[in-house]
């Protein structure tokens, strides 16, 4: 597979088996991500790689969220289930990363290169996963961006969490690709 067809075939997946994936697998994608470009080299990423009760954290984060959401707005029994059911979002896929920006200070360093350099590598871990035959996906949402999330990843506060990267091998080997075209998005400029 080209990279041409990799990211023309590479589609969101998250519907996956329970079997583990193989750790030089999830390293490959490790390595993939970090040759994604970023100015002045700063390599503003941080991964936490999640698999077997590791991903309890991810769980943890997932409730605490919504604990502080749902406050006064059911009674102890439905919070229980609600917070059971939210937990249970992290153990969707057999591995699930953590990706974070931890942009640089600097002179002539922005702060917005920074996150497209780590979104630039979710970008080549997804496409990486893709052309390894796994199925990946790439979930964010307001729960990723809330301080007790990053709590519960004990980041810094320097740093922001920038999605979770969900993966695992296909129950589908078939997925419709629908067309998309650049036309309707593009101005030409031309002397």
């Amino acid at each position: 597979m080209n990279v041409h067809e990799a990211i023309l075939g590479r589609r969101s997946i998250g519907r996956m088996t329970a079997d583990p994936v193989d750790k030089k697998v999830i390293e490959k994608l490790l390595e993939a991500a970090v040759y994604a470009p970023n100015h002045r080299k700063t390599e503003p990423w941080r991964f936490i790689v999640m698999t077997g009760e590791g991903r309890s954290v991810l769980g943890k984060g997932y409730a605490e969220v919504e604990r502080e959401n749902a406050a006064g707005k059911m009674d102890e029994e439905q919070l229980k289930a609600h917070l059971e059911k939210q937990a249970a979002k992290a153990f969707r896929a057999p591995v699930v990363i953590a990706v974070a920006v931890e942009p640089s200070e600097g002179l002539g360093i922005e702060r917005i290169e920074e996150f497209a350099a780590v979104h630039a590598a979710v970008q080549n871990m997804l496409l990486a996963a893709h052309e390894l035959g796994l199925a990946s996906i790439w979930r964010t949402g307001s729960p990723t961006y809330h301080p007790k999330m990053r709590a519960a990843f004990d980041l810094p506060e320097t740093a922001e969490l920038v999605g979770f990267v969900y993966l695992g091998h296909p129950v589908e080997t078939s997925v419709p690709i629908p067309e998309r075209t650049f036309a309707g998005k593009t101005v030409w400029l031309e002397a």
